[in-house]
C-alpha cells in the first residue's frame, strides 16, 4: 500500500486562498461577535457566497449529480477555514453529513437525486436529524453499526411521529432526514421543514455559531429514500465522514488561537519588552505549536483516508478526533489565559473559539470515545485492575 501524501497540492493551496479571501471580506470577528449576539442562527448571505457562488457545498458531490465531483481533502481544506474564521454557515451539517447521507442512498432514486443535486447548488440546506454527540461506530440500527438508533417512528403511510434532540443544522434548514423504525424496518426519511407537523425548537448552546435545536414531528409527511438494507450503513457513513472532517475544523480552529496568542504576545510589553519573549510564555507556545503540527498530520490523513476509501479510515478517524479535539480546546484555553485580562471580555473573539472548540470536542464522539473505537480496532485490550 502506498504512502498517502499528506501535503496540500497547488489545487487545495488555491482553495484555501478563494475560501480565505471569501471569509476574509464577509465574515470579521465583529460581524461573528454581533450575528452571535443577535441570536441569528446563519449567516444567509455568506453561505450563498461560499456554497452557491463558489461550489463548495457540492464539493463532496460527484458530477454527474450535480456537485463539483471533489474529495474529503478539498472539503477538509474548507473546514479548516471556516474553523479559522467560526464561520457561522451549515457546512458540516448539510454539505457533508447531509450530503454524505444521501450518497449512501440509491442516488439513481429521482428522490435521492433531486435532493443531492439541491443540497450541492446551496439552494437547499439540509440537517441529518441525529443528536450532534452521536458517534460513528455507535451500536443502533439492527445490522449496521454506527447508525444512531430510531428515536422517530414510521406509520404505515409514511407520517413521522417522534423527538429527537441536540441536532445541529436543524435551525434554517430547508430539509430534515431523519432516520426513523416502523412496520418496514429502518429508514432515512426526508422531512420538509416548513410542514406545520414538524417543529424545531432552539436549544440553548454553548456554541453560537453552530446552534441546537430540538426536531419534533407529529405525523410528518416524509419521503422514504433508503430502506432497512442500506439506511443504516448510509448514515453510519456520513457520522465517519463527517467525524473525520470535524478534525480538520479543530485543526482550524488550534491555528486560529496560536497565531492569534503569537501576534498578542509580541505586541503586548511589560517591563520594557514584548511579554512574548519571556521564557514561561515561549515553553507553552512551542508546545502548542507541537500539537499543532500532530494534529496537522492527523486531520490531514483522515481526510485523505476518506478521499481513497481506505481500509484505514476508520483508524484514521479515530486517531485524529482522539488528538485533534483535544489540541483545539488547549489551544483556545491557552489563547484566552495569555490574552490576559481582554480575553476575558465579549469583545474580543477567543471565547467564540473556546466555545466551538468545547462544543467540537463532544460532536460526533468524544475524545475517550474514540480512543475505545481505535483500541478495538487494534486489538488493543483496555487494561485491567
Amino acid at each position: 500500500m502506498s504512502t498517502p501524501d499528506l501535503l496540500y497540492t497547488e489545487a487545495e493551496d488555491d482553495l484555501r486562498a478563494a475560501v480565505r479571501s471569501l471569509l476574509t471580506d464577509h465574515c470579521p470577528p465583529a460581524a461573528v461577535l454581533s450575528r452571535a449576539e443577535s441570536g441569528r442562527a446563519y449567516d444567509g448571505a455568506l453561505w450563498r457566497a461560499l456554497g452557491a457562488d463558489m461550489g463548495a457545498a457540492g464539493l463532496l458531490v460527484p458530477d454527474k449529480l450535480g456537485g463539483q465531483g471533489g474529495t474529503a481533502r478539498e472539503a477538509a481544506v474548507v473546514l479548516e477555514e471556516l474553523g479559522r474564521a467560526v464561520a457561522p454557515v451549515p457546512y458540516l451539517t448539510s454539505a457533508v453529513l447531509a450530503a454524505g447521507a444521501l450518497l449512501g442512498c440509491d442516488t439513481g432514486q429521482d428522490a435521492v437525486a433531486r435532493l443531492l443535486g439541491a443540497l450541492a447548488e446551496g439552494r437547499t440546506v439540509g440537517a441529518l436529524a441525529v443528536p450532534l454527540s452521536t458517534a460513528p461506530g455507535a451500536p443502533g440500527a439492527p445490522g449496521a453499526p454506527g447508525a444512531p438508533a430510531a428515536t422517530v417512528r414510521a406509520d404505515g403511510d409514511g407520517a413521522l411521529s417522534g423527538q429527537v434532540s441536540g441536532v445541529a443544522g436543524a435551525a434554517g434548514a430547508d430539509v430534515l432526514l431523519v432516520p426513523a423504525a416502523g412496520a418496514d424496518g429502518y429508514g432515512l426519511y426526508a422531512v420538509e421543514t416548513a410542514e406545520t407537523s414538524v417543529s424545531v425548537e432552539p436549544l440553548t448552546s454553548l456554541d453560537l455559531t453552530r446552534p441546537l435545536a430540538a426536531v419534533t414531528l407529529t405525523g410528518a409527511p416524509a419521503r422514504r429514500l433508503a430502506g432497512d438494507d442500506r439506511a443504516g450503513t448510509a448514515i453510519g457513513r456520513a457520522l465517519l465522514t463527517g467525524a473525520g472532517l470535524l478534525a480538520s475544523e479543530q485543526l482550524g480552529v488550534a491555528e486560529w488561537c496560536l497565531t492569534e496568542t503569537v501576534r498578542h504576545t509580541k505586541e503586548r510589553h511589560q517591563f520594557g519588552r514584548p511579554v512574548g519573549s519571556f521564557q514561561a510564555l515561549k515553553h507553552r507556545m512551542a508546545t502548542l505549536w507541537l500539537e499543532l503540527v500532530q494534529a496537522r498530520a492527523t486531520a490531514r490523513y483522515a481526510a485523505d483516508a476518506l478521499a481513497t476509501d481506505s481500509p484505514d479510515t476508520p483508524v484514521a478517524v479515530a486517531v485524529a478526533q482522539a488528538h485533534c479535539a483535544q489540541v483545539a480546546v488547549h489551544a483556545a484555553e491557552e489563547c484566552v489565559q495569555l490574552h490576559g485580562g481582554i480575553g476575558m471580555t465579549w469583545e474580543h473573539p477567543a471565547h467564540l473559539y473556546l466555545k466551538r472548540a468545547k462544543s467540537d470536542e463532544i460532536a460526533l464522539g468524544t475524545p475517550g470515545r474514540h480512543r475505545q473505537t481505535l483500541a478495538g480496532l487494534v486489538d488493543l485490550a483496555a487494561p485491567t485492575g
